[in-house]
C-alpha cells in the first residue's frame, strides 16, 4: 500500500527536525571574560578579530559573547582561575596580576631585558609564546592556552623631566608588578602600589609624581594631560615588559568535537600570540602621537646614562634568580632563554640613536626632532 502523501511529508519534516536539532547541538556559545572597556587597543584589535575567525571557521557552530570590562563579576585577579574554573569560557588577562603564581613568566618583567622598537609587541610575544611552551607549560597545565604576550616597552611618563638617575630619586611612582616595584627601590624611586584604573585620579590629587606604563595605556588614562614628561632609553632597552595570557577552560575545549578544536588549534599559538603584540604596538604607537600633539617632552637617555640605569637595575635580576632558586627554578637558565626576544631581530628604535644635522657622530640620547646635541645625559623635545 502507497503511503499517503500527508504522512509521507510529515515524516520528512520530522527527519529534518531531528536533523536540525542535530545541528543545533553541534552549537557552542564561548564566553570570553576581560578587564577592560570593549574600544581598548587589544579587545577591539585582537581580541574581536579572533571571535570573528573563530565563528568564521567553525561555520557559526561556535558564537562568540564578549564580556568586557569585568562584565561577569569578579576582579581582574581572578580572572585566570575564572577560565580554570568555567566561570567564563575564555578569559584575557595580566599574569602579574597574581604575584609569584606565575615565576617562569615573571622573566619577561625584569628591567631591561626586552627591546623596545616599533614591533617590540610582536616579537617579544612571539618569543614568550615560544618560551612558555618550552619552560613554563606547567604553569598552564590546568587551561587550555590560546596565547600568551606582551605588551610594549614599559617607561617613565612623569611630572618633572628624567634627565638621570639622580632626577627618579625620592619621586613617587606607581609600578605594575612586584618586580617593576623592586627596580623602583633600587632606582631610588618611592613604589606606589595600585591598580592602574586609579593612576588618574592619584596623578590629579598629587598621590603620584608619575607611573610607569606603556604608551598604549596612557591615552584612557589621559595621562599626557597630567604629566609633561616621557623618558626612554638608548640601545633597544625596554623598561621593563609584562605578560598576558589569554586561556580557555580545559573542559570546555575537550568537550568540542575534533573538528571545532581544530578550529580553536588553528587560532591559538605564535601567531595569535603576535597578534595581541600587534595590537598593543598600535597603541604605542597612538599613544605616543597623542603625547607629543600635546606638546609633551620625550627624553631619550643616552648610551652611558642607560648604562648607568642598567649597573644599578641588575640586582634586579639577581633578587629574582635567588627568589626562584628556592622553587626549584633556574632564573639564571631562564634569563638567556627569554633574552632570545631581544636577539630575534634589530628594531627600529635604534634610528633614534643617530647624530641630528651638524653633531658629532657619537653616541648621544635626543629627543625627535631636536636641532641640538647632548654628549651626555638627555634631550628634550616640546
Amino acid at each position: 500500500m502507497k503511503t499517503p502523501w500527508s504522512l509521507r511529508a510529515l515524516a520528512v519534516a520530522a527527519g529534518g527536525m531531528v536533523l536540525a536539532g542535530a545541528a543545533w547541538a553541534q552549537q557552542i556559545t564561548l564566553r570570553v571574560h576581560h578587564f577592560l572597556p570593549a574600544q581598548a587597543n587589544v579587545p577591539r584589535l585582537a581580541i574581536e578579530p579572533w571571535a570573528k575567525k573563530i565563528e568564521a571557521e567553525s561555520g557559526g557552530r561556535i558564537k562568540v559573547q564578549i564580556f568586557p570590562a569585568m562584565q561577569m563579576g569578579g576582579s581582574p585577579a581572578q580572572l585566570f582561575d575564572q577560565a580554570r574554573d568555567g566561570v567564563a569560557d575564555v578569559t584575557w588577562t595580566v599574569l602579574g596580576y597574581t604575584p609569584g603564581r606565575f615565576p617562569k613568566m615573571e622573566v619577561f618583567e625584569l628591567p631591561f631585558l626586552t627591546p623596545s622598537g616599533e614591533r617590540a609587541g610582536e616579537i617579544t610575544s612571539r618569543a614568550a609564546w615560544e618560551y612558555a611552551q618550552r619552560f613554563a607549560a606547567d604553569e598552564f597545565k590546568d587551561v587550555k592556552l590560546i596565547a600568551v604576550h606582551t605588551h610594549g616597552p614599559g617607561l617613565f611618563h612623569t611630572k618633572q623631566p628624567i634627565t638621570g638617575l639622580e632626577s627618579v630619586r625620592g619621586m613617587k611612582i606607581r609600578g605594575g608588578t612586584r618586580i617593576v616595584n623592586n627596580m623602583l627601590v633600587k632606582l631610588g624611586a618611592t613604589p606606589v602600589g595600585m591598580p592602574v584604573p586609579q593612576v588618574t585620579e592619584a596623578l590629579s590629587k598629587g598621590v603620584l609624581d608619575g607611573t610607569t606604563i606603556p604608551w598604549e595605556v596612557g591615552p584612557s588614562l589621559r595621562v599626557h594631560e597630567l604629566v609633561k614628561n616621557h623618558t626612554t632609553f638608548a640601545g633597544d632597552r625596554a623598561l621593563y615588559n609584562m605578560a598576558f595570557a589569554f586561556s580557555m577552560n580545559k573542559a570546555k575545549y575537550e568537550s568540542l568535537p575534533p573538528d571545532l578544536k581544530k578550529v580553536i588549534d588553528d587560532n591559538a599559538g605564535a601567531e595569535t600570540s603576535a597578534l595581541f603584540g600587534k595590537a598593543m604596538d598600535e597603541g604605542d604607537k597612538a599613544g605616543r602621537d597623542i603625547a607629543l600633539k600635546a606638546g609633551n617632552k620625550i627624553t631619550q637617555l643616552d648610551l652611558a646614562e642607560t648604562q648607568r640605569w642598567l649597573r644599578t637595575a641588575s640586582s634586579v635580576e639577581d633578587d629574582w634568580v635567588k627568589e626562584v632558586r628556592g622553587k626549584g627554578i633556574d632564573g639564571a637558565q631562564l634569563i638567556k632563554e627569554a633574552s632570545r626576544s631581544k636577539r630575534a631581530t634589530r628594531s627600529p628604535s635604534s634610528i633614534w640613536l643617530k647624530p641630528s644635522a651638524g653633531c658629532a657622530p657619537r653616541p648621544a640620547s635626543r629627543t625627535i626632532g631636536s636641532k641640538r646635541c647632548a654628549a651626555r645625559g638627555s634631550m628634550v623635545r616640546n
